[in-house]
């Protein structure tokens, strides 16, 4: 009986570590909590982006990696492209902005 215990303790354990250790960030992958504040940011930056008139959401692309913003597409003039840099640096949350946009 005393044998069962203990491993059903050794299990529990090693499964409560496992859990804790999938959820854990590694220099290659986001954290749990890192994946949904980066989620989180990702909509806030689409959001001000969407504020802008001049701004269309459509060619601009948005994602975001441990704080670190990421802007690619395509827009109409270099004007929107510091913009849209400008919009994101804003935002709550954002370490700094990859601006990758293009003007036609």
């Amino acid at each position: 009986m005393q044998f069962i215990k203990r491993s059903a303790s050794a299990i529990l354990l090693t499964a409560a570590l496992a859990t804790v250790m999938g959820c854990a960030a590694t220099a290659t992958r986001e954290s749990t909590g890192e994946f949904v504040d980066d989620a989180a940011v990702t909509s806030k930056v689409k959001a001000a982006i969407l504020d802008r008139p001049t701004l269309k959401l459509l060619d601009i692309h948005v994602e975001t990696v441990k704080g670190v913003v990421h802007l690619w597409g395509i827009v109409a003039s270099q004007s929107m492209i510091d913009e849209a840099g400008k919009v994101a640096a804003g935002v709550a949350g954002v370490r700094s902005v990859r601006n990758e946009l293009r003007h036609m």
